[in-house]
């Protein structure tokens, strides 16, 4: 089946608002940035993105949050974004604050059809048992924080259990697709696009190559295309830097 399609935009043209939506990416690197761009345009309302953090202010997903279109962030680091502090820290963004590792695992029990696990991660803070802020009014106080999560013993251990995340649609980025919808990343932004194309009720790639069935070295296929439904050719990349460090000459400042 040929899945590609004209452009982000016609990608995305029947999708409503008040949906979750999972984007790919690890800070800026990989990020779906035509189809990110494409939501911007249409002005979907009312998103509840799971993605590993919210880009910087005027880049990635933060475009989205500037445009007053996000409504919750599930995400493992929340930094480079001034405008997503205001929006936390003064209303009305609600954030679900997630350890990096227990995000990438409730992403992938979510594709693989498991409900809920246990993990060590985060016993004996708020993550497990509760009262962890996540929305605050425009006066700075807070109005709604996480629940207690339950906790078991195993082998004289204790662990919290964490439910499975899934999405509406999923949106990411890929190095190379064929046009089955056969996937192949790169590096850092390999880091969650995979698992989250298992965890979306419907997943649109962009893909920098785009080949014919074949093309793809078999071996090297990180995602098969029963987990695509739509793909389209990315294009105008600007690969920026989410932060540049300058380390001083030897001997001066």
């Amino acid at each position: 089946m040929n899945k590609l399609f004209a452009s982000a935009q016609e990608a995305i043209a029947d999708i409503d608002d008040n949906i979750t939506l999972m984007s790919g990416g690890f800070g800026l690197c990989g990020n779906p940035e035509n189809l990110i761009t494409a939501f911007a345009e249409k002005g979907t309302k009312g998103l509840s993105i799971i993605s590993n953090n919210c880009g910087t202010t005027e880049q990635g997903l933060g475009v989205l949050l500037q445009n007053g279109q996000v409504r919750k962030m599930t995400s493992s680091y929340v930094g480079e974004n001034k405008e997503f502090e205001k929006q936390f820290l003064f209303g009305p963004l609600e954030v679900e604050l997630v350890p990096q590792g227990t995000l990438a695992e409730r992403i992938r029990a979510g594709g693989a059809g498991v409900p809920a696990f246990f993990t060590a991660t985060g016993v004996g803070t708020q993550v497990a048992d509760g009262g962890l802020p996540m929305q605050y009014n425009s006066d700075g106080e807070v109005i709604k924080t996480s629940e207690k999560k339950e906790q078991r013993e195993f082998n004289g251990r204790k662990y919290v259990m964490e439910t499975a995340l899934l999405a509406d649609v999923t949106i990411v980025r890929a190095y190379k697709a064929d046009t089955m919808g056969n996937l192949q990343f790169r590096m850092t932004a390999r880091n969650f696009s995979p698992m989250m194309c298992k965890a979306g009720k419907l997943t649109i790639v962009e893909a920098e190559h785009i080949v014919e069935p074949g093309e793809i070295d078999p071996d090297q296929v990180h995602v098969p295309g029963i987990y695509v439904q739509r793909l389209i050719q990315g294009k105008d990349y600007e690969k920026p830097i989410e932060q540049r460090t300058v380390r001083p000459r030897e001997g001066g400042a």
